[in-house]
C-alpha cells in the first residue's frame, strides 16, 4: 500500500483508551486502522468513498 510508512495517524479526541479507530490521508487515499493492531495493513478508501461515508455518518445513516 502506497505511503503507509509516511502516514500521520489521527485519533478522535473522544478516544479515552488505546482501542480506537485511527485515520490518515496519504495522497488520494484515506487509510483506517485499529489502534490495537498498528502493524496490520490498514483499510484504504478513495476520496469519493471516504466522502460518501462521512456524509452518511453526518446524515445519521449509521445509527442502530
Amino acid at each position: 500500500m502506497h505511503g503507509v510508512d509516511q502516514a500521520r495517524w489521527v485519533t478522535s479526541t473522544r478516544c479515552a483508551t488505546s482501542t480506537c479507530v485511527e485515520v490518515s490521508k496519504v495522497g488520494d487515499q484515506y487509510l483506517i486502522r485499529d489502534s490495537k493492531y498498528p502493524g496490520v495493513a490498514p483499510l484504504a478508501f478513495t476520496t469519493e468513498e471516504w466522502t460518501a461515508f462521512v456524509e452518511g455518518v453526518n446524515a445519521g445513516e449509521f445509527r442502530f
